[in-house]
């Protein structure tokens, strides 16, 4: 369903274990941006009608909406000259805008 490269487990676990060992990784989408969707990451708790992905004992939450929208997603970790930060790739996006914050399908 959605694919999480090793850099990007590597950091998530880092970040968790470091600030928020009881959460788990919350992926999602928003309205907004520049194409009409706009990602969202956050560690939090999980919710009533999450969709529940284990990683290898890290946990992914899903809200039934965004669920639609990130079926087969790449989440990818970058730490480089040109930047720093999670990378999502999204095959079923029509369209993505410059900065590839935001997406439309």
């Amino acid at each position: 369903m959605i694919n999480i490269t090793d850099n990007a487990a590597d950091e998530v676990r880092r970040l968790l274990k470091e600030q928020l060992p009881a959460y788990g990784l919350r992926l999602g989408i928003k309205g907004g941006g520049c194409s009409g969707f706009a990602y969202a990451l956050d560690f939090t708790e999980h919710r009533e009608g999450d969709t529940v992905l284990n990683y290898d004992g890290m946990l992914v939450y899903l809200d039934r909406k965004s669920t639609i929208y990130l079926r087969d997603i790449t989440l990818d970790y970058k730490d480089g000259l040109t930047g720093k930060g999670f990378v999502f790739h999204n095959p079923l996006a029509s369209n993505t805008c410059g900065c590839g914050e935001s997406f439309a399908m």
